[in-house]
């Protein structure tokens, strides 16, 4: 996302359909149960593949371009099912991680690489990514967490609510406003729809970021570009935990994640660091869930010190 004009355009459709791999937007059909659902995926950039998987579920795909990362790597952006242009599932109850597994895999088997350079999973996209890896290891060369955590439930969920008092507390006097975004980040957004979704993301999106308003006019515009889709919230499946899996993930991986980010920062990226046997942790000071945005220049120097090391 281009913090002062919301997301860049791609070419669409794709400018050699017949290549996998060209630049813009291509439509994979994939087999899920006895339906054949459209996957989307956006191409940008040039050099080695790095897949990407952004968060929610349900936020369109657009908020995580990584223009830094495009001048140096081919970047494959999945369009979530669910989200955007791509299919719709039957029984909303599907959405589950193991679904998106699944579309992730038939992208990167689409593909036709023996392996990525990269899969980089944001937030929940996170979560996607670790189930992956530990699927299918020998498909990846290396790996980025960022801004995600091993484990959900009702510890992290209580301490991202804690934290957004927090916030709350600290900018309530100077931002009246920030008085109902406790009940805006614990929303039911199985019982929303697409519109309402995407009203509550964009109202409390300055929480995900270190200074808002301190660069409102930079942010603002992405801000407003933000979308949210409802149906992926009424997926069915416990709460997400892979802390007794991750210490057999060999693949060497970053995890990246902001100091100020309110709902998985640094105390659930240390814990994962501490379960994976090849791990290095970067901390973004002064930055919050969306440091690519944030803080572009040190994201993307954070990524490629990782791939050069």
């Amino acid at each position: 996302m281009n913090a002062t004009q919301g997301p860049r355009p791609l070419p669409s459709p794709a400018v050699d359909p017949r290549d996998p791999l060209s630049p813009g937007t291509h439509t994979l059909v994939v087999q899920y149960g006895t339906a054949a659902v459209g996957q989307r995926y956006h191409v940008a950039g040039t050099g080695p593949v790095c897949v990407a998987h952004s968060g929610g579920p349900g936020i369109g795909w657009e908020y995580l371009r990584m223009p830094g990362l495009e001048r140096s790597m081919t970047v494959v952006y999945l369009e979530p099912v669910g989200t955007g242009e791509s299919g719709r599932l039957a029984d909303p109850r599907d959405y589950t991680l193991a679904t998106y597994t699944h579309f992730l895999h038939a992208v990167i088997e689409h593909l036709g690489l023996a392996e990525v350079a990269l899969l980089l999973g944001h937030s929940h996209g996170g979560f996607v990514a670790q189930r992956y890896a530990l699927a299918h290891p020998e498909r990846l060369a290396s790996l980025v967490l960022y801004d995600t955590s091993p484990m959900t439930g009702e510890e992290f969920w209580a301490a991202a609510v804690a934290n957004m008092e927090s916030f709350v507390r600290r900018h309530a006097d100077e931002r009246p406003e920030v008085a109902t975004y406790v009940a805006g980040l614990t929303t039911r957004l199985d019982r929303s729809d697409d519109e309402g979704a995407t009203k509550v993301l964009r109202t409390i999106s300055p929480a995900y970021f270190h200074d808002y308003w301190g660069r409102e006019e930079e942010f603002a515009a992405g801000r407003a570009s933000l979308r949210m889709f409802a149906a992926p919230a009424w997926g069915v499946e416990p709460p997400f935990d892979v802390r007794e899996e991750l210490p057999r993930l060999t693949v060497p991986t970053l995890v990246l994640v902001g100091g100020d980010d309110f709902i998985c920062g640094p105390r659930w990226a240390h814990m994962t660091h501490q379960l994976l046997p090849d791990a290095r942790l970067v901390i973004l000071e002064e930055t919050g869930h969306l440091g690519h945005i944030e803080r572009p220049e040190r994201f993307t120097a954070a990524v490629r010190d990782f791939l050069s090391g």
